[in-house]
């Protein structure tokens, strides 16, 4: 066990490959404590974010010209370095969020094997090349030679997530997909777990040395003021933005990029109630395993996974009885807990107490309570479908260990929520074979406004791989045609070109390669 008390925290932020020192003017919190840590940071000045948005820039002059090999080599080497610190890390985030450390070390694999996912990608890609040779004889005009390829952004603005100090933070899948893609960083690290990135930025430093990286390819600045944040956002420098975290604070980062001078790319995960629609055949067969599935998955991380489940909807009838009691059982006797920090916690709170007072919102069941306030308790909520339709409050997400169950008089009203949702990351639908193929008009509805539908299975984790979607319609995500999680991410960070007519000698060798077995039209 690495002993923390031997683990230098800077407070510093990373720039050009240098520790830069500022006063020092906030602290990250153990939200299990809800003390201050020894831990106190600078909030970046402008000059400081300004320093970095230029380092970035300067970087990538020679980065985007970096082979695809010293780019996986790079990615290696950082999964390789935060193996190497995992025990402090690992420590260091269990104090700055109060998440387990079996989660925190599975969630470090997980920022590993992205790495190593996207170094994969580049050694062996998943060609989306387009090569036509020329044809001098075509008529009636002859044919050029055109090639299809990428190139990188540029500088991208990468936010860290509350809720994932690794996989969506420092290195995680966004800073992954843009180096992998040819782009340079700056990070802004999340105040909540400020040491964290701290430690994981050393790791970047150590691989970046020693796989000869420009001074800039990874940058760090901290802060917790908005200033900083929309400093970043509106630096004519940054050409793409990565974000995990709330609606609102998403949306405004979103709308300054869309309003500069040359708008730019606002990739934003904002939430999502990953509703559970749950048909009526296999709600008579299986009501108690079922909603004891829900418990476990809602309070996954003490419902604070991006892909929680939030909503659930079903008709009525004895089998939701069934499925309603066992609902109430399970979490009555469950501990209330710290969130991620006391802002979230607070939040949640305010959002319980306001759905409680609705006289349309009727409670199921409640963990037990705390001493402490600002631990939060987990909260089984009901309304009646035509109430839940026409409340755009009732549908909103409550970020925490929440669910709304939607009591239905029918399938027609199943089927108008289906119609009706909002965009969303994930949605279940859970079902026999036989019903799932007599409603297939319910899942086409349900298809049109996910990233990733679900069958017979809870949503909570997702799979990194080349299959995978971690993406929806608005207000799930800022762009329902792109994917944080899996190899398709890199292309958020990318942009067409072709090359038309381009001597042999002057192409890329990964267009050169692209005509394996194509021929002219």
């Amino acid at each position: 066990m690495t002993d923390l008390n031997k683990v230098t925290i800077t407070g510093q932020h990373f720039i050009s490959g240098t520790w830069t020192s500022e006063a020092t003017d906030f602290n990250s919190i153990n939200p299990v404590t809800n003390e201050a840590l020894p831990y106190r940071f600078a909030n970046a000045s402008q000059s400081i974010v300004e320093s970095a948005v230029v380092s970035a820039k300067q970087a990538f002059i020679k980065y985007r010209g970096i082979t695809a090999e010293s780019r996986a080599a790079f990615l290696e080497a950082i999964a390789d370095e935060i193996q190497a610190d995992i025990e402090a890390i690992t420590q260091t985030a269990h104090l700055e969020t109060g998440l387990p450390m079996a989660r925190l070390q599975g969630e470090t694999g997980r920022t590993c094997g992205q790495l190593r996912l996207f170094a994969g990608n580049l050694r062996n890609p998943i060609d989306s090349r387009y090569v036509d040779l020329a044809n001098a004889e075509r008529q009636p005009l002859p044919k050029p030679d055109t090639r299809l390829t990428t190139l990188p952004l540029g500088p991208v603005a990468v936010f860290g997530a509350s809720n994932f100090p690794l996989a969506f933070s420092t290195a995680g899948g966004d800073t992954a997909s843009a180096l992998a893609a040819g782009c340079t960083i700056v990070v802004k690290g999340h105040p909540a777990h400020a040491a964290t990135s701290e430690l994981v930025s050393g790791a970047i430093e150590r691989a970046a040395l020693k796989c000869d990286m420009p001074a800039g390819v990874f940058n760090l600045i901290q802060g917790s003021s908005p200033e900083v944040s929309t400093q970043l956002v509106t630096s004519t420098a940054i050409k793409a933005v990565g974000f995990t975290g709330s609606l609102k604070v998403g949306r405004i980062l979103s709308d300054l990029c869309a309003a500069r001078p040359e708008p730019i790319p606002f990739y934003g995960e904002l939430g999502s109630t990953n509703p559970q629609f749950i048909l009526s055949h296999i709600l008579e067969e299986q009501a108690e395993s079922l909603a004891s599935t829900q418990v476990q998955s809602m309070l996954m991380g003490h419902g604070q996974f991006c892909t929680s489940p939030g909503v659930i909807v079903a008709i009525k009838g004895n089998a939701l009885n069934r499925y309603k009691a066992t609902l109430a059982e399970d979490i009555a006797p469950q501990s209330a807990a710290s969130m991620l920090s006391a802002g979230i916690a607070s939040t949640y709170q305010s959002q319980i107490e306001l759905l409680l007072t609705n006289s349309q919102v009727e409670l199921i069941a409640q963990g037990e309570s705390s001493p402490a306030n600002h631990f939060t308790r987990p909260t089984a909520l009901k309304v009646t479908a035509t109430d839940f339709i026409n409340s755009t409050e009732i549908q909103q997400e409550v970020f925490g260990p929440c669910a709304v169950l939607v009591e239905c008089d029918d399938e027609a009203q199943m089927q108008l929520i289906a119609e009706q949702l909002e965009g969303q990351l994930t949605a279940s639908i859970h079902g026999l074979d036989c019903e799932l193929i007599a409603n297939q008009d319910l899942i086409e509805a349900i298809a049109f406004n996910v990233g990733r539908l679900i069958f017979n299975q809870m949503p909570t984790g997702v799979e990194v791989c080349h299959s995978m979607n971690h993406g929806g319609p608005y207000p799930a995500s800022t762009d329902s045609r792109t994917t944080s999680v899996g190899s398709a991410a890199m292309a958020r960070f990318e942009r067409p070109i072709c090359y038309q007519n381009m001597p042999k000698t002057l192409l890329p060798q990964r267009v050169i390669e692209g005509e394996t077995g194509v021929k002219s039209f």
